[in-house]
């Protein structure tokens, strides 16, 4: 399912009114911090919008929103410290839902999926193919040509096999008909960025947020944007879509936010309701972040953020079956990767 980033942020900014039956709960008012986990490493994608989405929580809540990053199996150990703990609404996670949604099917954590969460979608995000200032790859297609003919000889640097860049790099090896490649982990995008500018990886696929300032100052060149429209960053020359090289490729918006597990009071989740569509869908600070670093501003909760996030958990689901990577089939999350839906029952 193509989208292309004008699509996602016409449907990412179009918030679902207050009228759930949850929005006539009480208020909730915390007596206490929140530990919000970021399972990942400091400096990636989701510990970025994490850390400007936080003050703003922690300012309407009235209590300290406390950021730990616990990386750690592409985000499995920190996620499932979360689902351990206590639901009584004082621990939260932040990451790609797609990352929440297809543990099952990676098998990371075989026994959660995405209705396991309240979701509260704050940016989309689009991965970015690049390789050091010096490399000898100008464009996307000389890169394409040496994966093909040099395979595992080509290292790329991500933050692991679910991450974004874990899954950008195999969904090109499919829609290129299959190319072998070297891939290096490391705690999270951030890093895996930085390795590559240093020389350490010959190319990485991670998010174009973890990238921007590295692309800015020129020891990232910037191949391709897994998109079908040029990903435009102030500073640099457009980067151009993916679809140049592989116009048939399946693409779809990467959705990043804040979890809730379900099971907590329902004045935790009206209460957030409440504040993410006041306070968050009209954050300055949330929208400077995502036109500075190259992401959409698209907030969502509730069943408009599900719905919109499962075009990207089918495709990453599905994905994973289709490289051999799946543990458990999509089947048992309700996703038919026949045609590529949703089943009504899981």
């Amino acid at each position: 399912m193509k989208q292309t980033l004008q699509i996602v942020l016409a449907s990412g900014c179009a918030l679902l009114a207050l009228g759930t039956a949850s929005a006539f709960a009480q208020e909730w008012k915390p007596d206490r911090p929140i530990n919000l986990i970021v399972p990942w490493g400091a400096g990636g994608s989701t510990d970025q919008v994490t850390r400007v989405t936080a003050p703003i929580l922690a300012e309407a809540l009235g209590v300290e929103v406390v950021v730990v990053n616990q990386p750690g199996a592409s985000g499995a150990i920190g996620t499932q410290e979360v689902l351990n703990a206590a639901r009584d609404g004082y621990t939260w996670t932040a990451n790609a839902i797609a990352n929440n949604a297809t543990y099952h099917v990676s098998g990371l954590l075989p026994d959660t999926d995405i209705d396991d969460w309240h979701i509260y979608l704050s940016v989309a995000n689009v991965p970015v193919v690049s390789v050091p200032a010096n490399s000898e790859f100008d464009d996307f297609g000389e890169l394409l040509e040496a994966l093909k003919t040099r395979g595992a000889q080509v290292t790329v640097a991500t933050a692991g096999v679910t991450s974004s860049g874990g899954t950008a790099i195999a969904a090109l090896s499919g829609a290129a008909d299959g190319f072998d490649y070297n891939m290096i982990t490391y705690d999270g995008g951030g890093p895996a960025a930085i390795a590559t500018a240093a020389g350490e990886a010959m190319v990485t696929t991670q998010l174009a947020v973890e990238q921007t300032e590295l692309i800015r100052g020129g020891r990232l060149k910037a191949l391709a944007v897994l998109s079908d429209q040029p990903l435009t960053l102030e500073g640099v020359e457009p980067i151009p879509p993916i679809t140049n090289w592989l116009p048939e490729m399946e693409l779809a918006p990467d959705y990043f936010g804040i979890f809730i597990p379900t099971g907590v009071p329902d004045e935790v989740v009206a209460t957030m309701d409440k504040i993410w569509a006041d306070k968050v869908a009209n954050s300055e600070a949330i929208k400077t972040y995502a036109e500075t670093f190259g992401a959409v501003f698209a907030p969502s909760y509730g069943a408009e953020a599900r719905a919109l996030a499962m075009p990207v958990v089918i495709l990453e689901a599905c994905d994973a079956v289709d490289r051999g990577e799946a543990v458990n089939d999509p089947s048992t999350i309700g996703i038919d990767c026949a045609t590529r839906t949703e089943t009504a029952a899981q």
